[in-house]
Parts: C-alpha cells; sequence; structure tokens
C-alpha cells in the first residue's frame, strides 16, 4: 500500500473520517508543485492539505512532508480526485490550460459540499502587450498570444464555475517565478543564462515566497477577482543575469542580440510581449507586503540561504 494509509483510489477512510470530525480547512492542491509547495508552508498550521500528483514517486514525497497525497492525471480515472474534492474547503490549481482546462472539465460534475473558496495560478498573458506601459489588475484582458488567449478562457471558466456554486474565485496572476534551486545562479552554473538585447524590453518576477505568502492570505481572506503577483521592479531581463554574475564573481554570459527566429516557440511569445506589472490590491486588500520587492533582495536573500 501507498505511504500514509493511502489506496489507489485516493485518500483512506480513516483519514477522510479523521479530517471530516476535525472540519479542519481542507486544502487541495491539484498539480501540487514549487508554487504550491510555498503556499502550504505560507499557510502555517491548522490546514489538512491534499495535493496531487501523476508520480507514485512524488506521491511518497508528499506523504514523508505530511501532506496526503492523491495520484491523478487528467484523462485518467478521477475517483481519487472526486473523494478529494467532496472534502476540500479550499482549492488551488497549478495546472495550465491546454485544449481547454484539463482540471476543470474534471471537477464539473464532482460533488464539492464544503468548498469555500477557489484560486486558479494564472499569468499576465491574460493583459496582452502595453508596448512597455504599466498594467494592474483594473486594466483591460486583451490577450494576443495564443496562451494568453487560453489563460482568460481558463479564468472566465473557472469564474462561471465558483459562481454557479456560491464560490469566491481568485484569479492569480503570477509574474515570473524565482526561488531557491530555480534562480538565474542556477541559470549561470549550468550554461542556461543568456543576455538576449532587445532594446526597452522588460519583465517582472516574483520570489517564491512572496508567491506563496500572497496566495496564503487570499485563501484565508476567501478573496476573489484578479490579483498581480509580481515584484515592483520591471526591469530588462539581462540586467538579472548581469547582477547574479557579480554576486557570484563571474563574468556574465556575453550579449546576444534579440532574434526570436533563435528562441523557441514559448521563448518567442514571453518577448511577443512588453509590460511593466503592478499591484493595487495585494497591499491594500490582503496586507501583504513584500519581503523582495526587487530582483536583488531576492537574489541576495537565495546567496546568502546557500552560503
Amino acid at each position: 500500500m501507498p505511504p500514509g494509509g493511502l489506496k489507489p483510489g485516493g485518500l483512506a477512510h480513516r483519514d477522510r473520517k479523521r479530517i471530516l470530525s476535525r472540519m479542519q480547512p481542507v486544502f487541495l492542491s491539484i498539480g501540487h508543485g514549487y508554487s504550491a509547495a510555498a503556499i502550504v508552508s505560507a499557510l502555517g498550521a491548522g490546514w489538512h492539505v491534499i495535493a496531487t500528483t501523476r508520480s507514485p514517486e512524488r506521491a511518497e514525497g508528499f506523504a514523508r512532508d505530511g501532506l496526503a497525497p492523491v495520484l491523478w492525471r487528467s484523462g485518467g480515472p478521477d475517483a481519487a480526485l472526486s473523494g478529494a474534492a467532496a472534502e476540500a474547503t479550499h482549492l488551488i490549481t497549478s495546472v495550465p490550460p491546454g485544449n481547454g482546462d484539463p482540471v476543470l472539465a474534471a471537477l464539473q460534475d464532482m460533488a464539492a459540499p464544503r468548498l469555500r473558496w477557489i484560486g486558479y495560478l494564472s499569468a499576465p498573458s491574460v493583459y496582452g502587450d502595453a508596448g512597455g506601459g504599466w498594467v494592474d489588475e483594473t486594466s483591460p484582458t486583451t490577450p494576443g498570444s495564443a496562451r494568453g488567449k487560453a489563460r482568460l478562457r481558463a479564468e472566465e471558466e473557472w469564474q462561471a464555475f465558483g459562481a454557479a456554486r456560491g464560490v469566491p474565485v481568485a484569479r492569480l496572476r503570477i509574474a515570473g517565478i524565482y526561488g531557491p534551486g530555480r534562480s538565474t545562479f542556477e541559470a549561470l552554473h549550468e550554461g542556461r543564462a543568456h543576455r538576449l538585447i532587445k532594446p526597452g524590453q522588460v519583465f517582472n518576477r516574483i520570489h517564491v515566497t512572496d508567491l506563496g505568502r500572497i496566495v496564503a492570505a487570499a485563501a484565508k481572506a476567501r478573496a476573489q477577482g484578479p490579483f498581480n503577483l509580481c515584484d515592483g521592479a520591471p526591469c530588462p531581463p539581462q540586467d538579472v543575469v548581469t547582477h547574479a554574475a557579480e554576486l557570484l564573481g563571474i563574468a556574465p554570459p556575453p550579449k546576444t542580440p534579440f532574434d526570436p527566429q533563435a528562441l523557441s516557440p514559448m521563448a518567442r511569445s514571453f518577448y511577443s510581449e512588453n509590460k511593466r506589472l503592478r499591484s493595487v490590491r495585494v497591499g491594500p486588500e490582503l496586507g501583504v507586503e513584500l519581503l523582495y520587492p526587487d530582483y536583488r533582495a531576492g537574489l541576495a536573500a537565495i546567496l546568502a540561504a546557500t552560503g
């Protein structure tokens, strides 16, 4: 039998009975990964966490970390997810849309009698290109890329799903995520860092710890509507690479003129849009002040933690 008392169908009966008897909040993380782990950490004590994964090996790791793992993949048997949905009071999904949202398709006809809040992890691509101008939660959503249109469609479908069930939905539009183990330092060490020069191009980022704190605050407040999860320092991407190399005491990679034909389709999509993100809601409504308001603070903390 897999760890944590789980059977292939999902949570063991004794775990289900124990959770419901306590009436504690149950946080269901679908597609649990790097960002979701930071969210769970920020939630703190008092939550029972159910985490889905496609991997039996990752499920074993979840159980060791005190999570209740559920094996589920879109297009496969949904019994395990159905059992988890029946217990969840709060739900986040980190699964990106494909031809439609696979999580929403699976949940559509499932009973979720305890559900009180949904968080959909989305992306700023829903805003489209702003020509380098500022964008906040009040800005119109006019996606130009296929991925942006898919994200906006998924947001709207989740909003409709929540409205039909009387459950608030937070649309969490997340800038480029970095943090321990997933930063420019690793890219430099592994030879993956580049300094592509596209004049005027800027991006925002968000340290994964701040991401977790914002989503946890939204979950606890049962906040709804759009939130931009971003730092306060949009800048050219090559500046981050240069600064990280300086912190490591190594030479940065050479500057390379921007050539869209040399990029992957995903990278071309990212570089096709240029905007400066900010939030007018995270601080005033959730009371969250960023620990890492710019990449300099975030990289310094990562380096200090790794010695």
